[in-house]
């Protein structure tokens, strides 16, 4: 059950992409970046995707 603070992604008609690194500079989120541009292309509204470098 939702809490009143989470959001339903598929109402709300988002989608949403979590890239998890070591850290939240870029050199640690680039090699993240080809995995995002291949999910951007089959992302649909309401799918949470997480992505890591580990």
């Amino acid at each position: 059950m939702a809490t009143n603070y989470e959001q339903n992604l598929q109402q709300a008609g988002i989608a949403v992409i979590v890239m998890v690194a070591r850290t939240n500079r870029l050199p640690d989120l680039l090699p993240l970046i080809p995995k995002v541009r291949e999910i951007l292309f089959t992302l649909k509204p309401g799918e949470l995707i997480e992505i890591n470098s580990f």
